[in-house]
């Protein structure tokens, strides 16, 4: 899967994988997001980023470090 969404800084941002890995990491590290929460199926990529940014007290930019974080390692440890 990959869908991407453009920052101010004209940055493309995109989320590649398995999303469903990385949003279940993404709960187990943030207890307060919910399945809805991070379901690209039923809402607009840009709306979810939007909803993790207000839940978590994040700006766009730490949203995106966190996805590219989980990324980097779940790609080392297939790697392994």
């Amino acid at each position: 899967m990959m869908n991407e969404i453009q920052g101010k800084n004209k940055e493309i941002f995109k989320i590649t994988g398995n999303w469903g890995v990385q949003s279940k990491m993404l709960k187990d590290k943030y207890n307060q997001l919910k399945d809805t929460n991070l379901s690209i199926e039923h809402q607009e990529e840009g709306v979810m980023l939007i909803a993790l940014q207000n839940i978590l007290g994040k700006t766009a930019i730490q949203v995106q470090n966190i996805i590219r974080r989980l990324q980097t390692d779940i790609s080392y440890f297939h790697k392994r």
